[in-house]
């Protein structure tokens, strides 16, 4: 018989109160963790001064590919003129492009240009650098343990967020490969 703490429990199980004391402490880490996220994002990419804001929208449209600036704000889950402006920017760079929706004529696709694919190269390796700088002190099984959790996290992240079927942030977005 599962316990209310096991996976096999159902919804309707109460929690006991080690898991929810252990709820309680993510839920508290939590916004230190965003806190933290939106400092190194807001942070200049060391490699070439470039906004990191407007550089980690490059990581989605590389991964998915050609997106409307529409649809990239709502699977970034970002404000829509916030991402007009990092796009702006990108463009400016030639890190993307817009070319015109097959679909329909008068909206454009973003595109990543062979630019923004080294820049993308440049900011991954830029971050693993840091995070490596970061986790020396933890032991490989550690390490292992939280990306497969932290993964599983960001999935029942995603799926409790309420979506539209018919918009992207139903789509499945694959992670990016240990």
């Amino acid at each position: 018989m599962p316990s209310a703490s096991s996976p096999d429990a159902g919804p309707s199980a109460a929690p006991s109160p080690e898991r929810t004391a252990e709820v309680r402490r993510l839920s508290e880490q939590m916004p230190r963790f965003m806190r933290l996220v939106h400092a190194f994002k807001s942070l200049p990419a060391a490699t070439d001064g470039r906004d990191r804001a407007a550089l980690v929208l490059l990581f989605p449209l590389t991964r998915i590919g050609p997106l409307r600036q529409s649809a990239l704000a709502e699977l970034v889950h970002a404000d829509p003129s916030t991402v007009s402006r990092h796009v702006g920017w990108l463009v400016e760079q030639d890190l993307v492009r817009r070319v015109a929706d097959e679909t329909d004529g008068r909206a454009t696709r973003l595109v990543v240009t062979d630019a923004g694919r080294a820049a993308v190269e440049r900011l991954a390796e830029e971050r693993t650098g840091q995070l490596c700088s970061m986790l020396t002190g933890w032991s490989d099984a550690d390490l292992a343990a939280l990306t497969g959790l932290f993964g599983r996290l960001l999935d029942d992240l995603t799926a409790a967020l309420p979506s539209d079927p018919r918009s992207l942030t139903a789509l499945p977005v694959p992670r990016e490969k240990p």
